[in-house]
C-alpha cells in the first residue's frame, strides 16, 4: 500500500507528547487541530503545532558559522551565538561534515565524538532523531554516550540497590481505578503537578490523573500535599508548606513516630525487606547523636511538630499510598528522599496491599497509574556502540571542562574523555542543563558543534553546523507508548519548511558519502513497516491482537484501552517474595544496601540519611534575604518545545517568564505585581516578570523551565527568564552524578524598566552572504 504524501481533505491522526489530536484540512487548505474525542482532557500545548508564530523561527537552509565555514574546525568558538551564519546548499553542508568526521576519527578516533541528543524529540517511533544519530554514530565506530536523564538522574541509580529498576517500577504503579476503591490516605511529596501529567513519550491517549484524582476524591480519599508550593494538586488537600529539600528530615520524623510508638510492622519489614536493624540506630540516634525526633524534623523542614505526629499515626491507621514528586531527586543528595520514601511505605507494611504502598511519580506522566497492558513497540534499532565510554547525562559541561578528569558513577570510577565534536539531534542542552555560563563556557572547547533542528532556539545558534529538519506534522510515522491507549498512524499533513529534510534522510546521505549503509535498503514507508511488524509480534506475545499493516494505517487509530486490568504494584512480591522476589542482592526490599556501603561514599551511606544541602533556607550564615529558587517543569509547553508558540507566549507577562514570589518576600523587596525583576546568585543574572502569589510559601521563589535562551552578551544577563542561569551544576552525589537543579538560593531585586533590553529569543541570527 502507498502511504500519502499529503493529508486529503478529511480528518486525520497525529501523536505529540501531549497528546493525540485530530487534524483536517479545510477547503482553503488551512490545518484546524483539535484534541481527539476520545480524550476527556486534551492539552491545549499540541493545538498550537502548526501555528504561523511557529513558522516565523523556523530554519530554512543548511547554515554553516562564518568563521567554521572561512577557517575550518575550532576557529573563533568564543564566537558561537554572536557572528553571522552562512547559508549553504544541502551538498556544501554534508560534503564539509562527512569530511570532519573522517578527520576527528582519523587524528583522535571515535571516542572524540559525543552523540548527545538528550531530549523528547518526536513521539514517532521511527522518526526519532536521538535513535536516528545514534544509529548513524555507531554505523561509523561509535561515540560517547551518555546514560541516565536530568529528569531522574539520580532516581534512577539508587532505585536498583533498593528494590527494583526505574522502569519496572514505572510500569507496575498501582492504577487510578483500584487508589479510587482502596487508598484512604493520600500522601504526597510534591504534589500530583497535572501539568506535567499532559505528556507521555509516545503520546497520552486519554489524559486520566485528573479524573484519577477526583474519583478518589469522590469515593472519599484524603490528600495531604506536603511541597513549598500549594497549587500543583488538582483535587482539595490538605496543605503542609515544606522547605525545598528538606522532605527527607520530615519522612524521618515519620519514621521516628512509627517506631517508637510501636506502628511500624516489623512483621513485613523481618519477611519483605533487610536492614532496619542497621537503619534504626540512625532513625533513633544512638550512631550521631541525633534522634529523628518531630522536634528535630520541625527545625529543619518547618512542618509544625505536632502535625507531623498526627500524620504519622494517621498514615498507621489508614490504608495510605505515599507519592514522591521526581523533582525532590534533582537536588542535590537526590537519591534519599526515593530510597526513604521507599523505607517510610515499608515501616508501615502496605506495600502490594490495594491502595497502600509508595509511588515514584503520580503526576510525572500521564501513563503513570494507567492499567493498560504494556508491551515493547517496535523503533529504530541503533546497533552496538564500539565505544564504551560513557557521561552521566548531566556532566556535560564537566566532560568538556575536564578531559582525562576521573569521577564515580554507582560504585566505580571512569574518566571524562577529550571530546572534539558534538552532534546534536531532538534536544536542547540549553534548556537541560544547569549553570548555562558554565555551560557556554564548556561549548568553546570542540572544534565541531552540529545541530539538527526546526526552530532557530539557542542550541541552533550555538552551533557551528545547523541543518534544518521537518516536524512531526511534515512526515508519516507511528506514534505509540506503552501504558497509553493508542497506536497512531502520524500521517504527513504539511510540505516541509524551506529545504528541511528528514533526519533518517540527512544520515542516509551523509553514510553515503561516508560508504556506510544507513538505511538498510529501506525507505520511511518500509521502515514503518518493519517498525510495526515488530510492534505487532510483541503485542501478540501480551495477548493483543493488532490488524495488519495496511487496515492499521487506514484506520488511522488502533484504541488499546480494551486491555485496561487493575494493577497493584508488588502485590506478588508481598504474596511471597521467595516466588516473586524483587532484584536485589537480597530479593528483598533492602533498606540497608552493602552494596552501596560497600562503595564508600561519604555523601551516600548504606541507608537512607538526612544530610544538610549546600543551598537551603536553613544554612548557617545564609544572606537572609535570598530565596530559595524551584525551577518547575511549565505549564504551557514540555520542557522548551514549543515555547515560540502562541500558547507558551499567552503564559509570558511582557515577553518573559515570570517568576512567582510570596505577598511578604514581594514587600520585604518592595516589588508588585507586573514588575520587572533581575534574579541572580554568584552563577548568573536573569530578568523575570513578578507574579505575587499566595500559592507560595515565604521563602520560596518559583520560576518554570523552557524560556528559550537569551543572552545580553553586552551586559552577561539572560534576558528572557531561563532559570538555569542560575541554578547549580554539581553532582546530586557521587554515587549518581544527577542534576541538582532544585539546590539554588537566589537574590531578587526590582529591576527598573530601563536596564532591560528587549528580548530576542525569537529572533533569526545575523547571515552574511
Amino acid at each position: 500500500m502507498k502511504l500519502p504524501d499529503r493529508l486529503p481533505s478529511s480528518k486525520t491522526h497525529t501523536a505529540s507528547h501531549w497528546g493525540v489530536y485530530d487534524i483536517a484540512r479545510s477547503g482553503n487548505g488551512d490545518l484546524s487541530i483539535t484534541g481527539t474525542v476520545e480524550d476527556p482532557d486534551p492539552s491545549p500545548i499540541g493545538l498550537h503545532m502548526a501555528a504561523n508564530d511557529l513558522r516565523q523561527v523556523r530554519i530554512a537552509k543548511p547554515s554553516i558559522r562564518k568563521s567554521w565555514l572561512e577557517n575550518g574546525p575550532g576557529s573563533n568558538p568564543h564566537l558561537r551565538g554572536r557572528e553571522p551564519f552562512v547559508e549553504v546548499e544541502w551538498d556544501v553542508a554534508l560534503d564539509r561534515l562527512a569530511g570532519e568526521f573522517q578527520r576527528i576519527r582519523e587524528e583522535f578516533g571515535n571516542e572524540a565524538i559525543f552523540g548527545g541528543s538528550y531530549g523528547w524529540a518526536s513521539a514517532g517511533r521511527f522518526h526519532h532523531a536521538q535513535s536516528q544519530v545514534h544509529r548513524f554514530l555507531n554505523l561509523i565506530g561509535g561515540y560517547v554516550s551518555h546514560v541516565d536523564s536530568y529528569s531522574l538522574g539520580a532516581g534512577k541509580v539508587i532505585l536498583p540497590h533498593v528494590i527494583d529498576g526505574f522502569s519496572s517500577l514505572f510500569n507496575q504503579h498501582t492504577s487510578w481505578d483500584v487508589m479510587a476503591k482502596e487508598t484512604e490516605l493520600f500522601v504526597t511529596f510534591g504534589g500530583v503537578p497535572v501539568k506535567n501529567a499532559q505528556i507521555s513519550q509516545g503520546g497520552p491517549g486519554r489524559h486520566r490523573v485528573v479524573a484519577g484524582m477526583r474519583g478518589m476524591a469522590q469515593a472519599g480519599t484524603r490528600f495531604v500535599n506536603i511541597s513549598p508550593v500549594s497549587d500543583n494538586m488538582p483535587v482539595t488537600s490538605e496543605w503542609l508548606a515544606i522547605r525545598p529539600n528538606t522532605d527527607v528530615a520530615l519522612m524521618l520524623a515519620l519514621a521516628y513516630v512509627l517506631e517508637t510508638e510501636r506502628l511500624a510492622d516489623l512483621n513485613f519489614l523481618n519477611s519483605h525487606c533487610v536492614g532496619y536493624d542497621r537503619f534504626r540506630p540512625y532513625l533513633l540516634g544512638e550512631t550521631d547523636g541525633d534522634p529523628k525526633t518531630p522536634a528535630w524534623a520541625s527545625a529543619i523542614c518547618g512542618v509544625p511538630v505536632e502535625r507531623i505526629a498526627t500524620l504519622a499515626r494517621e498514615m498507621a491507621g489508614s490504608r495510605t499510598m505515599l507519592n514522591v514528586s521526581w523533582s525532590l531527586q534533582r537536588a542535590v543528595h537526590g537519591e534519599q528522599p526515593f530510597w526513604m520514601a521507599i523505607t517510610l511505605a515499608a515501616m508501615l507494611g502496605q506495600i502490594g496491599l490495594p491502595g497502600g504502598g509508595f509511588g515514584l511519580g503520580y503526576g510525572a506522566m500521564n501513563s503513570v497509574g494507567n492499567d493498560n497492558v504494556r508491551f515493547k513497540f517496535g523503533d529504530v534499532p541503533q546497533g552496538r556502540n564500539p565505544v564504551k565510554t560513557f557521561i552521566p547525562v548531566a556532566r556535560i559541561a564537566d566532560m568538556l571542562l575536564n578531559p582525562g578528569e576521573s569521577f564515580t558513577y554507582n560504585g566505580k570510577v571512569y574518566s571524562y574523555p577529550d571530546i572534539r565534536l558534538v552532534y546534536w539531534a531532538g534536544g536542547n542542552p540549553f534548556h537541560h542543563h544547569q549553570d548555562l555560563n558554565r555551560l557556554l563556557k564548556a561549548w568553546e572547547k570542540p572544534e565541531t558543534i552540529v545541530v539538527n533542528e526546526p526552530y532557530w532556539t539557542a542550541t541552533a545558534k550555538l552551533a557551528d553546523i545547523v541543518l534544518p529538519v521537518t516536524t512531526s506534522l511534515e512526515r508519516n510515522d507511528i506514534g505509540a507508548a506503552s501504558g497509553e491507549d493508542f497506536v497512531v498512524a502520524m500521517k504527513k499533513v504539511e510540505d516541509p519548511f524551506g529545504q528541511s529534510r528528514n533526519d533518517f534522510d540527512i544520515f542516509d546521505d551523509l553514510a553515503r558519502r561516508m560508504d556506510i549503509d544507513f538505511s538498510d535498503g529501506l525507505d520511511e514507508k518500509g521502515w514503518l513497516r518493519r517498525i510495526y511488524a515488530v510492534s505487532k509480534e510483541n503485542a501478540a506475545a501480551s495477548n493483543i491482537a493488532l490488524p495488519d499493516f495496511e487496515a492499521f494505517w487506514d484506520t488511522g487509530l488502533l484504541d488499546l484501552g480494551s486491555s485496561a486490568a487493575p494493577v497493584v504494584m508488588l502485590e506478588a512480591f508481598r504474596g511471597s517474595p521467595v516466588e516473586h522476589p524483587v532484584p536485589t542482592p537480597s530479593g528483598r526490599i533492602e533498606i540497608f544496601s552493602e552494596t552501596i556501603e560497600g562503595f564508600s561514599l561519604a555523601d551516600c551511606p548504606g541507608h537512607p540519611t538526612w544530610f544538610e544541602p549546600p543551598e537551603w533556607l536553613g544554612a548557617s550564615g545564609r544572606d537572609a534575604t535570598t530565596l530559595h529558587l524551584i525551577s518547575d517543569q511549565p505549564v504551557r509547553r514540555l520542557h522548551s518545545q514549543l515555547d515560540a508558540s502562541p500558547h507558551s507566549k499567552a503564559g509570558k507577562i511582557a515577553g518573559r517568564e515570570p517568576i512567582h514570589i510570596q505577598p511578604l518576600d514581594a514587600v520585604a523587596r518592595g516589588i508588585a505585581e507586573g514588575d520587572l525583576v533581575e534574579v541572580s546568585n554568584g552563577r548568573g543574572r536573569l530578568i523575570s516578570v513578578a507574579v505575587v502569589s499566595n500559592a507560595i510559601m515565604p521563602g520560596v521563589a518559583r520560576l518554570s523551565t523552557g524560556a528559550w535562551l537569551d543572552i545580553d552578551w553586552d551586559r552577561n544577563i539572560e534576558r528572557h527568564g531561563n532559570p538555569n542561569a542560575v541554578t547549580l551544576d554539581i553532582p546530586a552525589s557521587s554515587l549518581s552524578q544527577g542534576c541538582s537543579a532544585q539546590t539554588c538560593l537566589v537574590a531578587i531585586r526590582r529591576l527598573d524598566p530601563t536596564e532591560a533590553r528587549a528580548v530576542l529569543a525569537f529572533e533569526h541570527p545575523e547571515f552574511q552572504a
